[in-house]
């Protein structure tokens, strides 16, 4: 026993060559051991469809929301000027104050109406908005995705233009004439009476959003004005920002420029609610598939817990032959964390190759079901995005690292507690 102590005393540097060749060793575990080898396995698809599924949904919800923000962002103001109690006729004089705050890309003067829409096939409802060709060229969203027809000349024809999806519903193309009904009306002695006019349609847009492209639809405010019986007047005033996430700092001035007369209000109250949901569905879904890690690592004990039984004479030996407890503790420390550490990785790799290619396998799968996957007139979304963050991705891998290590550690605790005396004696 003196030798086997002062072999133990002269303990060799951590994570020596013959801890990682003992731990290649065991996570080759020979055909008796298969079983402890398929808990290793099951462990590491664990960790990596785990660490996989977690980027891939965190992926999927931040490009969910930022697609949202730029379609709703696209199409509406970032900040809304309105008055409250008289009917809003300066607004000529508003749009040019507004317009020379610092930061403020453009100024749109617009009136609001709902209608129904009649064509020969279907008679639908819809909502109207009255501008200028110019506040519509200021829409890229709108002035980039026309499909059919054209936006020239928008403001000298009595004309409109649709969404896609309303024109298909409608069974119109550009160039065909719907009607238009609305209750705003001419005032009769028997009460108001509906406003019916027929338009053509100029053209058809796209803006890749269900909700906009079944329902908007744009008019020539000088004709919307006459259409909705309110001359000289508007709504509301809309200003489109250089930087929308920046509202909060470019408010005041606006509101020192518009002067009191005039109410204002920013995209983000207006979207309060919807915003504040995504981001509580957000952290629930990161929370709930956070615990596909944790139980993979939790495996990644059991193996270790396993291995380190079966390997009891082997550990014993080795620590009478000199090697410390800490060796013992680093080589089965390397065996679990090698898992964890690999599959991680593997589920880094397999999840941003999956982000990069996730509406392509959308398709697929649409194709090979035969279903169709995030109907738009639900998710609103004709498309799937995926944007991964990085700051985030990084997150979840360090948590995978770290839960991966954690569970190694109590299993090698275990192998250096145990006493070769005890381990050797029945053998």
């Amino acid at each position: 026993m003196t030798t086997t102590s002062g072999a133990a005393g002269v303990d060799t540097r951590p994570f020596a060559p013959f801890e990682w060749l003992l731990a290649r060793r065991y996570l080759r575990a020979r055909r008796k051991e298969g079983f402890i080898s398929v808990i290793a396995g099951f462990s590491f698809i664990g960790i990596m469809l785990g660490v996989a599924t977690l980027i891939i949904v965190m992926a999927v919800m931040n490009g969910f929301r930022s697609e949202l923000i730029q379609k709703i962002l696209g199409v509406n103001g970032h900040v809304i000027v309105y008055r409250v109690a008289d009917p809003f006729t300066d607004y000529d004089e508003a749009t040019a104050r507004l317009s020379q705050v610092p930061g403020v890309r453009a100024v749109l003067p617009l009136i609001e109406g709902q209608t129904m829409i009649s064509s020969s096939a279907v008679t639908l409802g819809g909502l109207v908005r009255g501008v200028s060709e110019g506040a519509l060229r200021q829409m890229p969203l709108v002035a980039d995705n026309v499909r059919f027809g054209s936006l020239d000349g928008f403001d000298n024809s009595e004309s409109l233009a649709i969404g896609i999806r309303l024109a298909n519903m409608l069974r119109v193309t550009a160039g065909d004439a719907i009607t238009l009904v609305s209750p705003r009306g001419a005032a009769t002695p028997f009460g108001t009476a509906p406003r019916i006019k027929r338009y053509a349609i100029s053209a058809i847009f796209e803006l890749g959003m269900s909700e906009y492209d079944k329902a908007m639809i744009f008019m020539p405010l000088k004709e919307a004005q006459r259409y909705f019986s309110r001359p000289e007047q508007v709504d509301v005033i809309e200003v489109l920002l250089n930087e929308p996430e920046k509202v909060g700092d470019i408010l005041a001035p606006l509101q020192a420029a518009g002067g009191p007369t005039l109410s204002f209000t920013d995209w983000r109250k207006r979207n309060e609610t919807f915003f504040t949901v995504l981001e509580v569905e957000r952290n629930v879904m990161f929370i709930i598939l956070s615990l596909i890690v944790l139980v993979a690592a939790l495996n990644i004990i059991s193996g270790l817990m396993m291995l380190v039984k079966d390997k009891g004479r082997d550990i014993a030996i080795l620590r009478t032959m000199g090697a410390t407890k800490g060796a013992m503790m680093r080589v089965f420390l390397i065996t679990g964390a090698s898992i964890g550490i690999v599959g991680t990785i593997a589920g880094l790799i397999l999840g941003v190759v999956f982000c990069w290619n996730i509406e392509g396998i959308r398709q697929l799968v649409q194709r090979i079901t035969g279903t169709t996957l995030m109907d738009p007139t639900v998710y609103y979304l004709s498309r799937m995005p995926a944007e991964i963050n990085v700051r985030e991705t990084t997150a979840i891998v360090i948590m995978a690292l770290v839960l991966s290590v954690l569970a190694t550690l109590y299993p090698s605790w275990r192998a250096s507690r145990l006493d070769p005396v005890e381990a050797l004696r029945y053998e």
